[in-house]
């Protein structure tokens, strides 16, 4: 038993030794353009831009973990409301740009294929400033996507997909009677894309 129980404890030592010696980390730098909206929404996409830093920990040749911070501005353009004007007594629509500001702090998984990457994982979006006349919350959780294609040099192009998880505004606010070419609903949440370049340092 004795024997047994050192051997496993040896063979964990030294297989943390080798992943430790494989380890290496990478700090970084993206941005880019940043196309978003608001789902179940009449709006069109806002075009603006998202900025951050990251740290990319490589275990593997083939995988790494990706701690990042991103300030990034979301929102949508054109959002159609609908009310009645109490002067006239008549209904109205206006349209209104809705921009949102968030500083992103995700965990990605990348998958690694040559040059070719896959990126997935979670962020937390904590709102900076926006202006929504309601809202149903500041914050919001979200899901990450992608794919990347990084060159030798550093200099990598990402194409990402960002969808937020809670509902951040009150539809009733921006009531719209038609629905002939957009679904209005309740659940209204941050849909966004991202396309840009990123830039990993080396280090010794």
């Amino acid at each position: 038993m004795y024997k047994s129980k050192l051997a496993i404890a040896l063979f964990v030592f030294f297989a943390l030794a080798k992943l430790q010696a494989q380890v290496t980390f990478q700090p970084g730098v993206r941005g880019g353009l940043s196309l978003s909206t608001i789902s179940e929404m009449h709006a069109n996409y806002r075009p603006d831009f998202y900025v951050g830093g990251f740290g990319e920990i490589n275990f593997t040749k083939r995988y790494a973990l990706q701690p990042e911070i991103n300030y990034i501005r979301q929102g949508s353009n054109n959002v159609a409301r609908n009310f009645i004007d109490q002067d006239t007594q008549t209904e109205r629509t206006v349209y209104q740009d809705l921009q949102m500001s968030y500083l992103s702090v995700g965990l990605l998984n990348k998958l690694k294929f040559a040059q070719f990457q896959v990126q997935f994982g979670p962020a937390l979006d904590v709102l900076l400033s926006d202006n929504l006349a309601f809202r149903k919350t500041y914050n919001d959780l979200s899901f990450v996507t992608g794919v990347a294609y990084k060159m030798p040099s550093g200099l990598a192009f990402e194409f990402r997909f960002k969808k937020g998880l809670l509902d951040v505004l009150d539809s009733d606010y921006y009531h719209n009677n038609s629905n002939s070419h957009y679904l209005f609903g309740d659940y209204n949440t941050n849909v966004n894309f991202q396309i840009g370049i990123s830039y990993s340092f080396e280090t010794k």
